[in-house]
């Protein structure tokens, strides 16, 4: 289902951002400063936010909402397709993925831990953003506009963790993907430039959550709790400029894999 603020596509050329789990934490803060800057944005998120529909009536952007359950991501990439494929891209002065969207499950041993919640890690964190980016780079293939892929991945997909083996090979295979990806789009003509991007630490849920777990199945539960105590977590709001900035950078795609601290 597709939910948009009653606004028309500017006819003139706009930087079209494609956006996962636009609706909380840093993605909506994202999702936010690309409305205000006058992006044409598609969220794909479970939830529609009215905050950001807000937003893009006061800055006469164009939203797209897709609520879609990325645990099930096939839904999502054939809609991504579709929708792609109808777009004229003579509108788009650029176009941008950026996969935002990830699930921690409980944090304890691997042997402890329901399949279910297993496996909805890893199709969230790690499936979903390549048949996305699969989609993405197969949908704009014909454009003749700058194209990125930016992939949220996390430090954790570069140090192991105790406790959290599920978000960390989710992490890691971002990472690789992205570096394999990378190594395709430069054969093509107009080939897409794709980033894994370490976002550094952030005040979300998913902190809460970690400060939250019991230190007896998570060993690095102080170190979360200290984080906080020490003042060491950024917001979701500058951990996004942070991002963007990164992806504006006119060397973009020059390292694969990097660290927004870099």
């Amino acid at each position: 289902m597709i939910e948009s603020a009653d606004l028309p596509i500017p006819q003139h050329m706009t930087h079209l951002t494609i956006l996962t789990g636009a609706s909380r934490g840093m993605g909506a803060a994202m999702a936010l400063q690309r409305l205000r800057e006058g992006h044409h944005l598609v969220g794909i998120s479970r939830q529609a936010s009215a905050e950001l529909e807000d937003a893009a009536v006061a800055a006469g952007a164009s939203l797209l909402q897709w609520r879609s359950d990325l645990a099930e991501p096939a839904s999502a990439t054939g809609q991504l397709l579709a929708w792609l494929a109808s777009q004229n891209p003579g509108r788009y002065s650029s176009a941008t993925l950026i996969n935002n969207a990830a699930t921690l499950p409980p944090l304890r041993p691997l042997a402890e831990i329901d399949a279910t919640e297993v496996s909805r890690s890893l199709r969230v964190g790690l499936e979903a953003a390549m048949l996305l980016t699969g989609a993405f780079l197969r949908g704009t293939r014909a454009w003749a506009v700058p194209r990125k892929v930016l992939n949220i991945s996390s430090g954790l997909g570069r140090r192991p963790q105790a406790g959290s083996a599920a978000y960390c090979a989710a992490k890691a295979g971002m990472d690789l993907f992205s570096r394999a990806v990378a190594l395709e789009e430069a054969s093509q003509p107009n080939g897409a430039r794709i980033v894994s991007l370490a976002p550094g630490v952030i005040d979300t849920d998913m902190q809460t959550q970690l400060r939250a777990a019991d230190p007896h199945s998570f060993p690095e539960h102080e170190v979360f709790v200290k984080l906080q105590a020490n003042g060491q977590l950024s917001t979701p709001a500058e951990a996004a400029a942070k991002v963007l900035a990164y992806l504006d950078r006119p060397g973009f795609g020059d390292k694969p894999q990097a660290d927004v601290r870099d």
